[in-house]
């Protein structure tokens, strides 16, 4: 609106302009309102208010469209930084060097210090100064009497003004506290000194204990590993829990994963038809795919920074389980991956993705590209694959998956340990008894079939089919109970022959069956090992205790 001309009627003060006001509604989705009959001004009255309404939605749309990606914005960072290389934490870069430093001249107290003592209490006594002068007559200085007892008195006074020099200067020095300050520097270096000391031959100590696999040491070293890695995303806690299991030096790793609210819900908001702020929600998919993908990016950092740490090859191999724990204390976490690595697979497998960059666009980042590429495409969830990983389908769904393993009892029992645990035991048990040239030819999650030869004269001469088991919760092979029955035993035969072995051994860590031991009878290449033999070849061979149950 115009204010009217000086001297006219200002009765078309309340004229909507032509076209304007109308034209702007228009562009933001509105419609005319036609005007009242007989003229007037209700028409121009109730679209400015319409438009002003119209107005304040957009702006309100859109500084709440801007927050939302200011949440898409942090998790493409924390995406970003969760794929960071870890640094080595061995034993090497954590030793300290002790470097001495100089004591602080310009630190002195006011009036002290060596320039300030020199000019208070002269020039230090030189001894050109008392020197007598030498005869003139050469070849006779020693003979003269008179030449050498001036001598001596100029070397009496000398010293004696020496002595008051020095005197005179340390009372100065004592006055000033110049000697208090340089004690107290000379404290506080050898302090350093010493705690530098301490450290070293402490951390020392720990890498003994460290390589004799003593659980204390592993696992103070693994977790100083682990929180060292997690400083690239301080902004995102996730610790990590390390227990070490000396009885197949694997070490078992709890994850805490992020809270599933960290991953926007909403790709932003919209203006209604009917003016409203109307949410725009994100697919459940895609926002599963962004959750897992950090998951991963932080299980790889871990496993990572475990792998890189143990370079005295203590550990066999490394099980890693994400937990998602709720706000309430009470409630059970609940895994989400699980992943169960021996040394050789993380070894040949390069943990974490290299940097990407995200791509952003009028609406947030790019879809398919950078850290928000296709879930499928992911690398850090292509590298978890590699190491068998397995992975909730559906995180929101809170969908668990199986641990590999779990280390809530010190004593683990069979049941308890993980595939690759479970190999690494029945290998050691074996190879320590004297089967050479071990060759897994099938595993599983309940055990494995192998083959090893003995050297003549050993415990297990000759060329060796090894079946070993652990009974599954229903029971094995379908039997009750998860004992082992007389027609695994017969296969086990076959397949003796079949490989041109010499004998075979049925490794349980159940029982067998009546009608089994009565077969293993009759059966001279066939031999027997139940869990009681498996528990007292543990204590034989390792020196440790496997805990009784499947």
């Amino acid at each position: 609106m115009q204010n009217a001309p000086e001297g006219q009627s200002d009765g078309t003060a309340t004229t909507l302009q032509p076209g304007f006001l109308a034209s702007l509604f228009r562009d933001l989705g509105g419609e005319e309102v036609p005007a009242p009959r007989g003229g007037g001004t209700a028409t121009a009255t109730a679209t400015d208010d319409e438009v002003a309404a119209h107005g304040r939605a957009a702006a309100l749309t859109h500084q709440r469209t801007l927050a939302v990606l200011a949440e898409h914005e942090r998790l493409a960072d924390l995406l970003r930084r969760a794929a960071l290389p870890v640094s080595a934490m061995d034993f090497e870069s954590q030793l300290l060097s002790y470097e001495p430093r100089p004591y602080p001249v310009a630190a002195a107290p006011a009036g002290a210090g060596a320039g300030n003592g020199a000019a208070e209490d002269g020039p230090e006594p030189r001894w050109a100064d008392y020197a007598p002068p030498e005869p003139e007559v050469a070849g006779r200085v020693l003979l003269d009497s008179g030449y050498q007892r001036g001598l001596a008195e100029a070397r009496l006074a000398h010293q004696r003004a020496l002595r008051e020099w020095r005197t005179r200067r340390a009372a100065a020095a004592a006055d000033s506290g110049v000697t208090a300050a340089r004690r107290a520097h000379e404290e506080a270096e050898q302090a350093r000194a010493r705690a530098v000391r301490e450290y070293n031959d402490s951390l020392e100590e720990c890498r003994r204990a460290y390589r004799l696999a003593e659980p204390a040491a592993v696992e103070s070293l693994l977790e100083r590993a682990l929180a060292a890695a997690e400083g690239a995303t301080q902004d995102l806690p996730a610790p990590c829990r390390a227990v070490f299991r000396p009885l197949t030096r694997t070490a078992v790793l709890d994850l805490d994963l992020p809270a599933l609210e960290l991953v926007p819900s909403l790709a932003g908001y919209r203006l209604g038809a009917d003016g409203t702020v109307e949410p725009v929600p994100r697919p459940t998919a895609d926002r599963a795919a962004d959750y897992l993908r950090l998951a991963a990016r932080l299980a790889l950092r871990a496993l990572q920074a475990a792998d890189a740490v143990d370079t005295d090859e203590i550990l066999t191999g490394v099980v890693l389980n994400g937990w998602l724990r709720g706000s309430d204390a009470a409630a059970a976490p609940v895994c989400l991956l699980s992943v169960d690595a021996d040394r050789d697979a993380l070894a040949r497998t390069r943990l974490l993705p290299p940097e990407t960059e995200d791509v952003p666009g009028a609406e947030g980042p790019e879809r398919g590209k950078g850290v928000y590429a296709d879930a499928e495409q992911d690398e850090a969830l292509l590298r978890l694959r590699e190491l068998a990983a397995v992975v909730t389908p559906d995180p929101y769904g809170v969908v668990p998956v199986e641990p590999s393993a779990e280390a809530s009892r010190t004593v683990p029992s069979a049941a308890d340990l993980s595939a690759n645990e479970f190999a690494h035991l029945v290998r050691e048990l074996l190879t320590r008894g004297g089967l050479t040239e071990w060759s897994v030819r099938l595993r599983g999650p309940s055990g494995l079939v192998a083959t090893g030869a003995g050297e003549p004269g050993s415990a297990l001469p000759g060329r060796w089919v090894v079946w070993a088991s652990r009974p599954e919760e229903s029971g094995g092979a379908g039997v009750p109970g998860g004992q082992v029955e007389e027609v695994e035993l017969r296969t086990l035969a076959e397949a003796v022959r079949e490989e041109g072995a010499d004998r075979g051994l049925r490794l349980t860590t159940g029982r067998f069956s009546e009608r089994a031991l009565d077969l293993a009878g009759e059966l001279e290449q066939i031999h027997l090992v139940d869990g009681d033999g498996v528990r007292e070849l543990t204590a034989t061979h390792l020196g440790l205790r496997l805990g009784a149950g499947g």
